[in-house]
């Protein structure tokens, strides 16, 4: 787990990704899937499904967890596993908005 003590890397600006939208960035080399809930709060996971490799940034969300659009298998933002079969889990970053900027802890 990341300290908190370690600085997160800015991904984006917060204005870019409109209430209720996601998007993928590459951060580290990896797929990170990032979501602003309507309520103006940030989630992140791993961006692709570990089923058939569908992107989770094109699925559909609520506050508790994002539906891959391929097959429908839902994962919890809170700990990444799927809630509707026993596939696998993506993983899940804490990610926050700082001076208008997307801030995501690898």
């Amino acid at each position: 787990m990341t300290s908190i003590a370690e600085p997160g890397v800015v991904i984006g600006a917060v204005a870019d990704l409109e209430l209720g939208e996601s998007r993928a960035y590459v951060v580290g080399g990896k797929q990170i899937a990032v979501f602003r809930m309507t309520d103006g709060s940030l989630r992140a996971t791993g961006a692709v499904c570990p089923h058939r490799a569908g992107p989770l940034a094109d699925g559909q969300f609520d506050a508790a967890k994002i539906v891959c659009p391929l097959h429908q298998y839902a994962f919890s933002f809170a700990d990444g596993a799927c809630t509707s079969d026993g596939i696998g889990s993506v993983s899940v970053y804490r990610a926050e908005e700082r001076d208008g900027d997307i801030v995501v802890w690898l």
